[in-house]
């Protein structure tokens, strides 16, 4: 079953060709739509291999490979959107650990998933990579918020 005008009224930037492009972090460019089968718990990830921001104190570009796993309840993030959101975050000046968890909290509120995860791979600079991880569960999902913090620490 196809989603109709109504079920799509508040996705506005996909398909629109006059994409405007933020290069300051812009969280209200996020869309949400209804999730259509919100009696099954899956799983939904997003890649965003091309993560951009700045180092806070020194302006230089960081380099990073973002992952967003969730399982939705009612509102899934449109893609476009994210795209753009995460896009927003070039001229954002956080350190990696700050922006893994800015993009968590922001999702959260605007989703309010069952489960969501952010992890960031960054580029090594200075000789260090720095790999933050950063999740967040309803009350019934509370032991796999344990379960996954503890499955990041004991493979990395």
């Amino acid at each position: 079953m196809s989603r109709n005008t109504e079920e799509l009224k508040g996705v506005t930037l996909l398909g629109n060709q006059q994409t405007v492009y933020s290069y300051d972090y812009t969280p209200e460019v996020l869309e949400t739509f209804d999730n259509k089968h919100p009696e099954l718990e899956y799983l939904v990830t997003l890649d965003c291999p091309e993560f951009t921001s700045l180092c806070p104190k020194t302006g230089q570009p960081d380099f990073g490979h973002i992952i967003i796993r969730y399982i939705p309840r009612i509102r899934m993030v449109e893609s476009k959107s994210l795209k753009l959101y995460l896009f927003s975050f070039r001229n954002h000046g956080d350190f990696h650990e700050d922006c893994v968890n800015i993009i968590m909290k922001d999702l959260v509120k605007l989703m309010d998933p069952k489960y969501l995860e952010v992890e960031g791979r960054f580029n090594p600079r200075g000789g260090i990579s720095i790999l933050p991880f950063a999740n967040f569960g309803d009350p019934d999902h509370q032991e796999m918020v344990r379960e996954r913090m503890l499955n990041v620490m004991q493979n990395r």
